[in-house]
């Protein structure tokens, strides 16, 4: 700031603001605090909070120790601007902070905690307990008076300044109390973290930020029980909110400290490696996840039992990763066993069972066994409801396979009316960008298209791609999903070159991600040999289809409906050549061509 406008500053903050008339004090004190605005603010609230005069502050400036300034300012920036001169932040925030520490002790605990948790949108709740609501009020009163935090009005979160945070951090390594700060607070936030209950989503969202700082910490003991069970607390919650990447890299810490420390077989070192397992099939990594799951699978079958449900829960978890892979007669020949074991032990209500008959529902569909998938749906939809609630993320999960199940029957408005009731509390809770409510909002888009809603099923399709596009890649199997999608949709719209740009793109991801037998990859060819048929290049998209048909048949069965449009297209293509044959043999005929 300028010297006018620095002084505006000053009075402003001060409560006896006629001090500024004294200009000699004044201007030797924003020549001292080179005119920042921080500093300027935290040298009022002191003089304010004790009632001197500038003079004396400037003598307390004068007094602190430059060697003492120079450790607290580490890491701020521009340290080049201070070389002769005491870092002015550094040394109003040092004078505030002594006196804080003599006079109110809770406040300069509330300040070590926050220094070792994110600075920004501190929630009061995070704070460790005073010994009374009174001292914890006035700590945090204290603290707002001086300077060193802002209450946000809306939530009564709170706000500590970077080079606060950064002062107070320097000052506890000057004092060797950084690493025994930064374990109490990891102690406090696991005592506080809510587990990955869908209910506690608010709180973890609120909490996430300031535990994964504190676990970037190198200071504590990396095998530390508070530290690895906050670890995967944050983990699980993170896998909730579909931040996978993220996830994988808690979980795999978690692995390695369980391992090392419980053991390879230990129930819980199982459990992080089958969440690890499943963050790899949610990233399309179908391969890595099957490997892990095979290897866990044995030895919980062994340790745990075939019956336990941790070893029930990894079972499913496989066979979703075989539908994924489109070996759909693993997956149901494994689902079933699950779903059967999983009602004989457990009960038809318990959220394992109810997990793999979700898991089935959408393997049949996948199969086209639909009144198998809708009598399983309806199911799941109705006990999911009644034991875990309307707006469990698993009963939304069963409303989406039900859905899917009316459109392959053709029940368009039964999909559409479910769809739009799961897109708008999965919405509401999970948020607008999550992977699950992006698929849902892409099940809604294919409905609008085989309604004929065309501009609606474009519109949406497009959002959700560029969405998955930026948050998954343009290769993920979802980003993939949603592309054939919208080949689908401008195709209908008689946007073909749109249409084919985009589908020889997801044949060629397609065949390169999930290879060229997957079912996936053959509706691709399918779809694009129709757009070349319409572009009357007609050899391409016979040799297409007919590739496509030859390996659906193999794969598939000849009775899948996939198998079945795709032979059907091509047998009217041909008959459709030997009707232009036979038109023109007539012709050569009465001309007596022949």
């Amino acid at each position: 700031m300028n010297e006018e406008v620095a002084t505006e500053l000053l009075q402003k903050c001060l409560v006896k603001s006629d001090l500024v008339n004294n200009r000699q004090d004044t201007t030797y004190l924003l020549a001292e605090l080179t005119h920042l605005p921080l500093a300027i603010v935290q040298a009022a609230a002191y003089i304010n909070e004790n009632g001197i005069a500038l003079a004396d502050y400037l003598s307390l400036l004068a007094d602190q120790e430059e060697k003492v300034i120079d450790l607290l300012s580490e890491e701020f920036e521009d340290d080049r601007r201070y070389r002769n001169i005491k870092n002015p932040v550094a040394t109003t925030w040092l004078i505030s902070f002594e006196q804080i520490r003599r006079h109110e002790p809770l406040a300069a605990d509330y300040l070590s905690f926050m220094s070792c948790v994110d600075p920004k949108d501190i929630p009061q709740s995070l704070l460790p307990p005073g010994p009374s609501r009174k001292k914890e009020i006035d700590a945090i009163g204290t603290l707002s008076a001086y300077s060193f935090i802002s209450r946000r009005p809306a939530d009564m979160a709170l706000d500590l300044h970077r080079l606060v945070h950064l002062a107070m951090r320097n000052w506890l390594r000057k004092e060797e109390l950084l690493a025994r700060s930064a374990e109490k607070a990891i102690k406090r936030l696991e005592d506080v973290f809510p587990d990955d209950d869908h209910k506690s989503r608010s709180v973890w969202r609120m909490y996430l930020p300031h535990a994964l700082f504190a676990l970037e910490s190198h200071l504590v003991d990396t095998d530390g029980k508070s530290r690895i069970n906050l670890m995967w607390k944050c983990g699980m919650c993170l896998y909730h909110d579909g931040r996978w990447k993220e996830t994988e890299v808690l979980f795999g810490k978690v692995i390695e400290t369980r391992n090392r420390v419980l053991g390879a077989e230990h129930p819980d070192t199982l459990t992080s490696m089958a969440k690890l397992a499943s963050t790899y099939r949610r990233q399309g990594r179908w391969v890595q996840a099957e490997e892990l799951l095979v290897q866990v699978m044995k030895t919980s079958k062994r340790v745990l039992g075939p019956e336990h449900p941790d070893t029930l829960t990894i079972m499913a978890s496989l066979a979703e990763t075989y539908r994924d892979q489109g070996r759909w007669s693993e997956a149901e020949a494994l689902g079933k066993q699950v779903m059967e074991t999983g009602k004989m032990v457990l009960g038809t209500d318990h959220p394992v069972t109810l997990n793999s008959m979700t898991i089935l529902a959408g393997t049949y569909n996948a199969q086209w066994q639909l009144k198998d998938a809708e009598e399983l749906g309806l199911q799941v939809v109705e006990t999911s409801k009644t034991v875990l609630g309307a707006e469990h993320p698993d009963t939304l999960a069963g409303m989406n396979i039900l859905a899917l199940t009316y459109g392959h029957q053709g029940r368009w408005n039964e999909a559409e009316g479910l769809l739009k009731q799961a897109k708008r509390t999965s919405e509401r809770l999970l948020g607008d960008k999550h992977p699950f409510t992006l698929t849902i909002m892409n099940n809604l888009a294919s409905t609008y298209r085989n309604q004929g809603r065309l501009e609606d099923a474009a519109k949406l399709g497009l959002q959700v791609l560029e969405t998955r596009n930026g948050i998954f890649g343009e290769k993920h199997p979802k980003t993939l999903i949603s592309m054939s999608y919208l080949v689908m949709t401008y195709k209908n719209q008689g946007r073909l070159t749109e249409a084919e740009q985009l589908g020889l793109q997801v044949v060629k991801s397609r065949k390169e991600v999930l290879g060229s037998e997957h079912p996936d990859t053959l509706r691709s060819m399918f779809y694009l040999a129709l757009i070349w048929k319409e572009l009357d290049r007609d050899p391409e998209a016979m040799k297409l289809i007919e590739e496509c048909v030859q390996l659906q048949k193999r794969i598939l069965g000849v009775d899948h409906p996939h198998t079945v449009s795709s032979s059907a297209a091509l047998a009217g293509w041909q008959t459709e050549k030997m009707e232009i044959y036979a038109s023109i043999m007539d012709g050569y005929e009465s001309k007596g061509l022949s």
